[in-house]
């Protein structure tokens, strides 16, 4: 088996610019378990039913935030996430998803909405790839 492209480790820093959580298309869904439901919820200092009511739908199945127009809803306009302790995977892995790592994704979409990229720390393979796996377990402990 050859090694994935990025085999030596990516670079990549947040900059807290905000992007990762403004829709861009095919990227504009935020799913969230019943476990982070609550977790957000508590940190809301509300009840997981009235943050469902308020701040989710359901869309094939899966329980997503309303992003609302043109960013996620948890976006202060000072451009920091409200729920960042308690963010979903789906935002915490971001971008190391194993879709995101084909080469003309990562050189294309993604950079185009995240300037951490190249930037900062060297990110070794291996957390990369647990990383992305995080968030593929994510997506099959809730199908």
């Amino acid at each position: 088996m050859s090694k994935p492209w990025y085999s030596k480790g990516l670079r990549f820093e947040c900059t807290r610019c905000g992007n990762c959580c403004r829709n861009h298309g095919e990227y504009s869904r935020v799913y969230v378990s019943e476990a982070e439901a609550e977790a957000i919820a508590s940190h809301l200092g509300t009840s997981k039913v009235a943050f469902l009511e308020e701040h989710c739908e359901v869309e094939d199945g899966w329980t997503v935030l309303k992003l609302g127009e043109p960013q996620c809803r948890f976006l202060s306009a000072e451009g920091t996430c409200e729920i960042y302790p308690v963010r979903p995977v789906q935002c915490s892995t971001w971008p190391f998803w194993h879709e995101n790592l084909e080469p003309k994704v990562w050189n294309g979409p993604v950079a185009e909405i995240c300037p951490g990229l190249g930037q900062g720390e060297l990110v070794p393979l291996e957390e990369i790839e647990a990383i992305a796996d995080r968030a593929d377990e994510w997506r099959r402990d809730e199908e």
